[in-house]
């Protein structure tokens, strides 16, 4: 009996979570909840459909009679318009002839048949097509014929009884619905008849039809020749959710609507969806007043079968939770440790592992799973920070090593060339002077006993450079630096005044002007050494300034090219703040035509200046 015990418990452990759960609510709530709604929605189903229909023929009845009305209220104001036979009787004789006449035209008929337009709300436009060679068209409300198209039209009018209705206008029959009017037939001095256009808006006419949605329902007025001439309105949720998929719809609808059988719900299948569709035909228009809704959303719909239910569903959900509340108490026991070690590891504990209590050959649940998983990422994570945190030192010294590097090289490049042109050119014994101020300079670089240097064997350093450009170049470069004593005892990195120095020695002066160098060291809030190398040269293009200073802010990705500013200014600014932090480095101010400056900041507690 232990024995068989201990086998349920285990084979328990190990089964998946969901293999629990599923057994307890099939047995509970899921089979019976789904016999009972399946009987029941079967039986509600045929009384909805029935109710669903009754209540879309009923709007698409409604409809009808609206959008009739309207029609009706357009052909009445075709009737008033042409009550104004004095109008109509102007507009076929010479208009050019007698300017007062036009001018009382104007005042009188015309005015008269304005105030009939606007007094009707739809109505957006009404035109006369008069075939009168002496027609004045400077009114929006006559044109001559030979502007109407098609102009074979009169016949289609004449053969309907002298008037029409089209969904679609020929001008602008995208957003127009117009009404066509015989006026006048040929006359003695007309070779064609007199043709009156009534036009309304879609958006104005069938505005207040189409948001009435009818329930489920959606409204379409569709073209009788054409299931792709149609008016809909698009912020209806039934075209947004067909998508690409509405006019394939309108399409099959279309195929099935009968003049005859228009009491009759059409039924079409496009996909996995079924659509119903109820409609009416208004024979002026020659066009179908259409209702569609999906079989979906009409049993979606809340109905009092959902209601009963729910209720049944919680009755179950109730008695299931009071016999299954022990076992999932121990399921999620064990989840909690895993949440628990977690937030410990959101705190930085990574050694924070979770205790399975699982022998050697127990492999566990899906927790007990994510449980060994969770333990051995933590473990990897450990090791992956041990191999970013040695990877970052090897870059970082590689970094530094090759930014050392390439100053030197590049200063002593082209010192011994400038050196070799000079002594083959002028062959001149001043030249030993020369060579001795690059002596200097060479043994200051390349002796790299320590990393940092007395801030005045940097400006010694300094003044050699300066001795020696002036005699290579011809120059005439003026330095100064007035230095406290207790300053220059300061160590600080070494070559770091040296390549600002050179950069305003190449760019600040004029072609064939001086330049004066001014160095200068203060402490700001007894935190930071600031040093000043000022001079009085061209300066910086305040755009090309701006840009710099977006740079050494680290705010831009943009390097400092090299041709036009320096090497060495961009590796003093990277190997200081390599080595000090972001609150170290260069910072450059200038004003073009006066002055530049660059200042370099060091920490100020001289035990905190280290090396390159």
């Amino acid at each position: 009996m232990k024995y068989l015990l201990t086998t349920l418990r285990k084979l328990y452990r190990n089964s998946r979570i969901s293999t629990k759960l599923f057994l307890s609510f099939s047995l509970m709530i899921a089979i019976p909840a789904i016999v009972v709604s399946f009987l029941f929605i079967r039986t509600q189903e045929s009384q909805l459909y029935k109710e669903a229909m009754a209540e879309g023929s009923n709007h698409v009845t409604r409809l009808n009679e609206r959008l009739r009305s309207r029609m009706d209220i357009l052909e009445n104001a075709s009737s008033t318009a042409l009550t104004q036979k004095a109008f109509v009787d102007f507009i076929h004789s010479n208009m050019r002839g007698d300017g007062l006449e036009l001018v009382k035209f104007k005042q009188n008929q015309y005015e008269q048949m304005h105030n009939i337009i606007q007094s009707h709300e739809m109505i957006s436009e009404l035109s006369f097509y008069v075939d009168n060679p002496d027609v004045y068209e400077i009114w929006p409300e006559i044109y001559h014929y030979s502007k109407f198209w098609p102009q074979d039209y009169w016949m289609t009018l004449r053969d309907e009884g002298g008037a029409a209705f089209r969904l679609f206008a020929f001008k602008d029959g995208e957003d127009t619905l117009s009404y066509y009017r015989l006026v006048r037939l040929q006359g003695q001095q007309q070779k064609l008849p007199t043709i009156m256009e009534i036009r309304a808006k879609h958006n104005v006419i069938f505005s207040d039809l189409l948001e009435d949605t009818g329930g489920d329902f959606f409204t379409v007025v569709m073209d009788g020749t054409s299931a792709f001439r149609n008016v809909y309105n698009p912020g209806h949720e039934f075209p947004q959710n067909a998508g690409e998929k509405l006019d394939g719809i309108l399409s099959l609808i279309h195929e099935q609507l009968d003049v005859l059988q228009q009491n009759n719900p059409v039924k079409i299948h496009s996909g996995d969806q079924t659509y119903y569709a109820l409609y009416r035909y208004i024979a002026p228009l020659n066009a179908y007043v259409v209702d569609i809704a999906s079989r979906q959303a009409l049993m979606q719909g809340p109905r009092n079968w959902y209601l009963l239910v729910i209720a049944i569903t919680s009755c179950v959900l109730l008695l299931m939770l009071l016999l299954v509340s022990q076992m999932t108490r121990r399921i999620f026991r064990r989840l909690e440790k895993v949440l628990v070690s977690m937030r410990k590891v959101r705190r930085g504990q990574l050694d924070a592992k979770i205790d399975t209590g699982l022998g050697a050959n127990e492999t566990g649940d899906e927790i007990d799973y994510v449980a060994v998983s969770y333990n051995n990422m933590l473990d990897e994570i450990r090791h992956l920070m041990t191999q970013v945190v040695d990877k970052q030192l090897i870059a970082k010294n590689a970094q530094l090593h090759s930014l050392h590097s390439q100053i030197n090289s590049h200063f002593l490049y082209n010192a011994l060339e400038s050196i070799r042109m000079h002594a083959e050119v002028q062959q001149q014994p001043a030249i030993a002077g020369a060579l001795v101020s690059l002596g200097s300079l060479l043994r200051y670089s390349m002796q790299w006993r320590s990393d940092t240097v007395a801030l005045s064997e940097e400006l010694a350093n300094i003044h050699s450079y300066i001795r020696f450009i002036n005699f290579m170049e011809g120059g005439n470069i003026e330095l100064s630096a007035g230095l406290p004593p207790e300053v220059q005892r300061y160590t600080i990195p070494k070559m770091c005044m040296q390549p600002i120095v050179e950069n305003a020695v190449h760019h600040a002066a004029p072609s064939g002007g001086s330049v004066h160098i001014q160095i200068t060291v203060r402490v700001e809030n007894e935190s930071l050494l600031l040093i000043e190398i000022r001079d009085d040269g061209l300066g910086i293009d305040p755009g090309m300034l701006a840009s710099l200073q977006s740079v050494l802010r680290g705010e831009s990705d943009r390097p400092i090219i090299t041709s036009k500013n320096g090497l060495g200014l961009e590796n003093v600014h990277k190997r200081l703040q390599l080595h000090y932090g972001t609150g170290c480095g260069l910072w450059i101010d200038s004003v073009q035509s006066a002055y530049t400056c660059v200042t370099i900041r060091l920490p100020w507690e001289n035990v905190n200046l280290g090396g390159w």
